[in-house]
């Protein structure tokens, strides 16, 4: 005696029984942060804040040396005042 087969008793055949799209929509999101003016002002404030706690103190014997180069009267020509300006008008930026 034979049982003919009338339908598939295939569990994983009977998946696609309806022809749907079997993809799953999946959006992805990812983190973002946003920051206002004010907090991006702190934060450049607070960088310069720690840059000049962390700078080194008054260099003393650099600054008796300078004075004792000052003290020279051969010392100031026109080479130094001109090399002066020159690294003053640099560090202003003009």
């Amino acid at each position: 005696m034979m049982i003919d087969r009338i339908g598939s008793i295939n569990p994983v055949a009977s998946g696609n029984k309806y022809g749907g799209n079997n993809q799953i929509n999946q959006t992805v999101h990812t983190d973002s942060i946003s920051l206002s003016q004010e907090a991006l002002e702190k934060s450049a404030l607070y960088r310069a804040q720690e840059l000049v706690v962390s700078a080194p103190e008054v260099r003393l014997d650099r600054i008796a040396e300078l004075k004792q180069k000052i003290a020279d009267p051969s010392y100031i020509n026109d080479a130094v005042v001109q090399t002066t300006a020159d690294h003053m008008i640099d560090m202003l930026g003009l």
